[in-house]
């Protein structure tokens, strides 16, 4: 039987104080270390100065709403694993959520022993994405890669296309020079979570979010891509 994953450090973003106790209650006896932030304004304060493992985040928050919250964590390209609560079952919200990235969704009331197996899920999704994967040695040391009218150049951390310059955030830029420097080969989310994101991987569909991004700013179409291609039921790969 697999031990339950432990010492983990997650962030309650909840303003109901009966709720947001008892979650840390249950949440230090499983063995983890639980923060608690009342509104969003102070979730993204406490994000900006610690790493979590997990963010448990709530809906209907004052200030800033759990979307604004979450929209901002990932402009900040912040992306640890984010579980949406609400006491809202509506469609909107939970595809508004998936598409910014969160790991999962549950709907208010909950059943506690439903919440601590989501929560046990997504870690060990995290813990796997974030395991280290060796790679061959590439001899070929250039700071430089091409393709089409595109420039990457790693030493300066400059993009061009066409001669224009193109701002990326740091994860957009670290991805795109992911893909550039491994052309032609199928890369599964996990796995690009890993050598992109690290200790700090999160969802997969951070993943489909970054490639939306990528095509947006270097295809012509980005809804028939020639360079960040889908590789149905495996992930992505790079053609040049």
């Amino acid at each position: 039987m697999t031990a339950p994953i432990t010492d983990r450090d997650i962030l309650i973003v909840e303003d109901d104080e009966a709720i947001a106790t008892g979650l840390s209650l249950n949440l230090r006896l499983a063995g983890h270390d639980a923060t608690i932030a009342a509104d969003g304004d102070v979730a993204l304060e406490i994000l900006a100065d610690k790493v979590f493992d997990l963010v448990l985040l709530d809906i209907n928050l004052p200030r800033k709403n759990g979307l604004e919250v979450l929209g901002a964590m990932r402009e900040a390209d912040n992306v640890v694993p984010v579980i949406v609560l609400s006491a809202r079952d509506g469609e909107y919200d939970k595809v508004a959520a998936l598409r910014l990235g969160a790991a999962d969704y549950v709907t208010k009331p909950f059943a506690l022993a439903e919440l601590l197996a989501r929560i046990e899920a997504v870690l060990r999704r995290s813990q796997a994405a974030s395991a280290p994967v060796v790679e061959p040695e590439r001899t070929d040391v250039s700071e430089v890669e091409r393709f089409a009218d595109v420039v990457v150049d790693n030493a300066q951390r400059t993009v061009t296309r066409a001669g224009d310059v193109i701002k990326l955030t740091h994860l957009e830029f670290e991805l795109l020079w992911f893909f550039v420097r491994h052309p032609s080969q199928v890369f599964s989310r996990n796995r690009l979570l890993a050598q992109v994101w690290g200790q700090t991987a999160g969802s997969p569909r951070t993943i489909d979010n970054f490639v939306g991004q990528l095509r947006k700013r270097f295809e012509i179409d980005p809804e028939r891509p020639k360079h960040f291609i889908t590789v149905r039921g495996s992930g992505y790969r790079f053609d040049p």
